[in-house]
């Protein structure tokens, strides 16, 4: 009888499945899939489905993987715990409308879909996102997906976390080896805890999770959607489901989270299409500080302190000699007798499994909630949109703290003891106010009465240019232009004709007699840049010729006017493309390319291949002009020092040059060289590649600049975080990579340490291996660098920025 069973079977099989023969991304109930080559194809064609064995290994197992990419990625294993040892395998719908995988040619079940829904006229079908779906014909009601059913990997589109109604959860698990999908000890679960999470295990120890929902983001982690993310994340928590789905803002990027089994991780990577990889862009955990309980109860991890765990005020560590081992209070809590809370910020909310949580409430009736609650420990909003919303309370010890810049308020139960201990900080915080604002004011009327003494210097060094016009014009190499020709090319300096003003005086568009445009820059009296930093550059400029430099057709010295005239830049300043978020939208990365490249090649000159080595000392982008192909040119020579024979360094004792972009070296010692144009070269190509202010960039308490912030985002590898988001699709990732790595060796802290400008311009323009850089000179409170910032001996240029902009046309 069974034997006859097993005839009609195959008969049925033989019949009733013909092969797949030509390629397609549906399975009809008519169809097999057999293992002779033959694939499922999605409709755009990123997705295959088919038999394969990963790496060297023999067995075969029915998976999707990319399609066109050569380096076979697999995103699902259908058949995981149970390989086929040959290439028997078939795969087809049967009778209960359920994928069924067989071995053995039909004759053995391997593995089923165990789907309850039922279907009349059932069809596999492999969509474009990746998802295996079975469902009834024209419907768009599927019966079961592989995106339920995860193996290591998430997809963009694929939910992670539960069905609450069906108790299905969508889980990742590691697989055990590259040779062996079976599942291995590392997973991620979204644990449904009072305020759920996601949670990664290695077997039954927690070695990392991510923090809750916070209603902008996950906590302790930059709000989903900011424009330097290449990823959206979305929340959704109801009656029905609890889960994430993230998506990619650039919708044709290719993108997968996967867990990684030998390196307990979980990682983030971007399909790199000009490099053909796979680039790393985040990876969980990316330091100490995200490794589970690192810092045991009630402690809080600081990634950029020593030590790094340290205790929350009112707490004191368990033990001396382990710092790692938690904290303990310094005064026991009397629930009858006083309790209160103290706030601390910018904290990623504790460990949530001993959690309660109440959407309804406002903050003051949560703290009431907690401190009638013995056992509360500490509460917290539920809902950081608006002005904050909901309530969220834990019990017990405070597990797994760091201090972050995306993190949130949380108020810890104190002892009344603690609470008249920070009520005594605070009196003293308040007598030290007291004690420095008359300080402060009388700082501000000793510098008033200088700068005035300095404004009447700067008045007597005009006679400085009364033999000016006496000067050799061949010296000069420069020809003197009249002042009325000015005049009447720039209709007598009409509001109309103006580009813009800066801190040396306005600038002016004109047309010469002969027709060409010209930009004039027109000295001030009332002119941070004096008439010192005007000869200089009238002199340095006429004896420049590069592409990548800005032109000095000439000057003009008569009575009281100072004129320096150049040639017209038609697209105006770099500042004012990549700090605008619709201008930026006009430079792709190919265009940012070669402005970093061109302003390279022209700093270059100034160091090396020019008669002059120069230090230009002003570089930043309101200085970067750009022509009609948008080739930058370097303009502002006002600050820029001669070097002659072999002098390679100076010192000066009157610093000049803009915040943000001068060298630590320069602005802490007044020691310059080429070095320290290589420092501001490196700032530059943060923000070109940024779009981001280096000035007045506070990303947090870790990161008080744009330069430290890419420093962070290069040691944690979410170096795409820094990208500006108006690049969109125009990315070469291996190539802006590259660009990154060398901006932060040009901003490495030591100057010895940065490379010459020679080596810049090889390096941006060849495949040369790049070495792997030190920390960065930065400006931060507490660091490497420390700057008194009122010294009057620093004079900044800051005022000097010009906004170029042409006159609206009429």
């Amino acid at each position: 009888m069974e034997l006859y069973s097993l005839l009609i079977l195959c008969a049925n099989l033989l019949l009733f499945s013909p092969k797949l023969a030509y390629a397609t991304d549906i399975l009809s109930s008519s169809d097999s899939l057999t293992d002779n080559g033959t694939t499922l194809l999605s409709k755009d064609g990123t997705f295959k489905l088919g038999f394969f064995s990963p790496a060297s290994s023999t067995n075969r197992y029915i998976g999707i993987w990319y399609a066109n990419i050569p380096i076979q990625t697999v995103v699902w294993v259908a058949n995981r715990n149970q390989p086929i040892n040959d290439s028997s395998g078939l795969l087809m719908i049967d009778n209960s409308t359920n994928l069924v995988l067989f071995s053995n040619n039909g004759t053995v079940p391997v593995w089923s879909s165990n789907s309850t829904k039922q279907a009349q006229n059932p069809s596999a079908q492999l969509l474009d996102s990746g998802n295996l779906v079975i469902r009834e014909q024209n419907s768009e009601n599927y019966t079961w997906q592989s995106f339920d059913y995860p193996s290591d990997t998430l997809l963009p589109g694929m939910k992670f976390g539960w069905d609450v109604k069906t108790g299905l959860n969508r889980r990742l698990s590691a697989w055990k080896n590259w040779d062996d999908p079976s599942p291995g000890d590392l997973t991620l679960v979204f644990e449904r805890y009072s305020y759920p999470e996601p949670v990664m295990s290695k077997g039954r120890t927690k070695i990392w999770r991510s923090g809750p929902w916070t209603g902008l983001a996950v906590s302790g982690q930059q709000p989903s959607g900011q424009p330097d993310q290449i990823y959206h994340l979305n929340f959704v928590s109801n009656e029905n489901e609890v889960y994430y789905v993230y998506n990619p803002e650039n919708k044709s990027m290719l993108m997968r989270q996967v867990l990684n089994q030998s390196l307990s991780s979980n990682q983030y990577y971007a399909w790199n299409e000009a490099g053909q990889q796979w680039i790393l862009f985040w990876s969980t955990p990316n330091d100490i500080c995200e490794s589970y309980g690192y810092c045991g109860s009630n402690g809080h991890c600081l990634i950029n302190e020593t030590p790094t765990c340290q205790c929350l005020k009112g707490f004191s560590p368990a033990s001396q000699q382990n710092l790692y081992a938690g904290c303990v209070r310094n005064n026991r809590l009397n629930c009858s007798n006083g309790d209160g809370f103290v706030r601390f910020d910018d904290l990623r909310l504790p460990d949530s499994e001993n959690s309660w949580v109440n959407s309804s409430m406002n903050l003051e009736e949560c703290r009431v909630r907690c401190l009638r609650n013995c056992s509360c420990m500490a509460y917290s909003n539920l809902d950081l949109r608006g002005k904050g919303s909901g309530c969220a309370i834990w019990f017990g010890n405070l597990t797994d703290m760091r201090q972050t810049p995306y993190g949130q308020e949380l108020y810890v139960r104190m002892s009344a003891l603690d609470l008249d201990a920070n009520k005594g900080s605070k009196r003293t915080k308040i007598i030290i106010i007291a004690i420095v604002v008359p300080i402060s004011i009388l700082m501000l009327i000793i510098g008033y009465f200088v700068h005035t003494r300095r404004a009447k210097l700067r008045e007597d060094t005009e006679n400085m240019l009364n033999d000016y016009e006496a000067h050799d014009q061949e010296d000069l190499e420069l020809p003197l232009i009249e002042l009325n020709e000015i005049v009447k090319a720039t209709n007598n300096f009409s509001v109309a004709n103006k580009l813009g003003e800066g801190g040396f005086g306005p600038v002016y568009k004109g047309n010469l007699a002969d027709g060409q445009e010209i930009a004039v820059k027109r000295l001030s009296r009332s002119s941070g840049q004096g008439s010192h930093e005007f000869k200089n550059e009238v002199i340095l400029i006429a004896k420049l010729q590069h592409r990548n430099l800005v032109k000095l057709i000439g000057c003009c010295i008569q009575g009281e006017e100072r004129l320096l005239v150049y040639e017209f830049m038609p697209n105006k300043s770099l500042d004012f493309f990549i700090f605008d978020q619709t201008a930026s939208k006009q430079l792709d990365w190919s265009t940012r390319h070669k402005i970093i490249s061109g302003i390279a090649k022209g700093l270059l000159y100034l160091h090396q291949d020019s008669r002059l080595r120069i230090i230009h000392r002003d570089l930043k982008p309101s200085n970067v002009l750009l022509d009609n192909q948008m080739n930058p040119k370097i303009s502002d020579f006002g600050m820029a020092r001669l070097f002659g024979g072999d002098q390679t360094e100076g010192t000066t004792n009157r610093v000049v040059g803009t915040y943000g972009y001068m060298a630590p070296e320069y602005a802490a010692d007044g020691v310059f060289s080429v070095k320290s144009d290589v420092f501001s070269f490196g700032v530059l190509v943060i923000e070109i590649i940024s779009g981001k202010r280096s000035r007045g960039f506070y990303h947090s308490n870790q990161s008080h600049n744009l330069v430290a912030y890419a420093w962070r985002m290069w040691k944690e590898g979410k170096y795409l975080e820094l990208v500006d988001s108006a690049l969109g699709e125009s990315c070469h990732l291996s190539q802006l990579m590259r660009c990154v790595h060398i901006s932060l060796l040009c901003v490495q802290q030591n100057a010895e340490d940065r490379p010459s400008m020679e080596s810049v311009v090889l390096m941006l323009s060849s495949e040369i291996e790049l070495g792997e850089p030190k920390e960065p000179g930065y400006y931060r409170d507490k660091g490497p660098l420390e700057i008194d910032y009122s010294s009057s001996r620093v004079e900044s240029s800051s005022t000097n920025e010009l906004t170029y902009s042409l006159p609206e046309p009429r």
